[in-house]
């Protein structure tokens, strides 16, 4: 008998996290579609949404290959719209990044990391740091940016980089503070969280920032709990 025909339950995990995807899809598509709305900002409510459908696997508790499943399919989707205007919300047709394959990549590596071993906050720590660090830092150093510095041939803004740093350090604190308390070593840890991803989003080409942000803060907040 299979794993989905002995509990039910996971077809409704199944579901929602799917009905979660699928609507921000939605909303963006309608934005880029319907409204005319920048497809930069269509693609951030894609990357913020779809983020946060980690908190949901985590309260959920959703098995592993869920997760992983959910990953695969997300890359292949990010690469087949890379060349056919399928989803414009994701990528125009010619745009030369990997990022939002590298995003779902990162889902499911982290997923399969942490979850067997039940310490589902590092997948998550990892995830939303990605999602509200590099999303509301962009949106920042587009906007406000107007402090201009160049670090290793990346144009980035000093305000969008402050963002991306006081961001990774509140989503780190707080992941970290509801599971290990308010000690000086969960402000510690977040404090060297906010520092490395800052500088990994700082350094990072081509969208890999979407991969080496999530995996190297909860890489690092993981190793340095262990310490």
């Amino acid at each position: 008998m299979s794993v989905l025909s002995e509990n039910p339950t996971v077809w409704l995990q199944i579901a929602l996290v799917g009905l979660w995807l699928g609507a921000i899809l939605a909303l963006a598509e309608g934005l880029n579609r319907l409204f005319a709305v920048d497809a930069e900002v269509s693609r951030k409510v894609v990357h913020i949404g779809t983020g946060n459908v980690i908190l949901l696997a985590w309260w959920l508790q959703i098995p592993a290959w869920i997760g992983i499943a959910a990953g695969v399919i997300s890359g292949a989707i990010a690469l087949i719209s890379l060349a056919v205007p399928i989803l414009p919300s994701i990528n125009s047709v010619g745009r030369q990044s990997l990022g939002t394959f590298f995003y779902a990549v990162s889902i499911g590596l982290l997923i399969g990391w942490f979850w067997p071993i039940a310490r589902p906050e590092y997948a998550a720590l990892g995830i939303l740091v990605m999602t509200w660090g590099d999303g509301l830092a962009a949106t920042v150093g587009q906007r406000w940016g107007s402090h201009r510095y160049e670090l290793w041939g990346n144009q980035k803004s000093w305000e969008g980089s402050l963002t991306m740093a006081l961001t990774s350090f509140v989503v780190s604190s707080s992941i970290l503070l509801s599971v290990n308390g308010n000690t000086w070593q969960t402000w510690g840890i977040a404090i060297a969280v906010a520092v490395a991803a800052t500088l990994l989003e700082t350094i990072s080409k081509l969208g890999i920032d979407n991969l080496t942000v999530p995996l190297g803060s909860a890489a690092l907040a993981f190793f340095l709990n262990q310490i």
